[in-house]
């Protein structure tokens, strides 16, 4: 939309114009998402919504990695037992346990770092457990 407020025109009435013209030629029907409830309408305001939104899509952290490391590792371990084979499980823990041995040899900024590499025969036999 590039066109000028005509002179006197009242600003309203202009936009409700280009408002009216848009939803006659259907351009609002043709956007992604109509006709879907919008997302976040049961959780409480928050006014920093689209803040964590973004850093969400962008993948960023805001913890220090030390902790981001600890949440992957829980995340990993909830990946590895909803796995639909052991061999999945086994490589998904695998994966995190390197991850986590790197953080040992060089350890990140910010709090210690606490955990160990993860149990991959434990997590395994749970994973037995939970479809035995």
């Amino acid at each position: 939309m590039t066109e000028r407020k005509p002179a006197g025109v009242s600003f309203e009435s202009w936009v409700d114009k280009q408002i009216r013209e848009a939803e006659q030629r259907g351009d609002f029907s043709r956007l992604p998402g109509f006709g879907k409830p919008l997302p976040g309408l049961e959780r409480p305001y928050d006014e920093n919504w689209w803040i964590r939104a973004k850093l969400e899509r962008e993948g960023v952290s805001v913890l220090p990695p030390s902790l981001a490391l600890r949440k992957e590792a829980e995340d990993a371990r909830d990946e590895a037992l909803g796995a639909r084979s052991e061999a999945e499980a086994r490589r998904v823990l695998t994966e995190m346990n390197e991850r986590i041995r790197e953080a040992l040899r060089r350890p990140p900024e910010g709090p210690p770092l606490t955990i160990g590499p993860l149990d991959v025969e434990a997590v395994v036999r749970e994973w037995r457990a939970a479809r035995g």
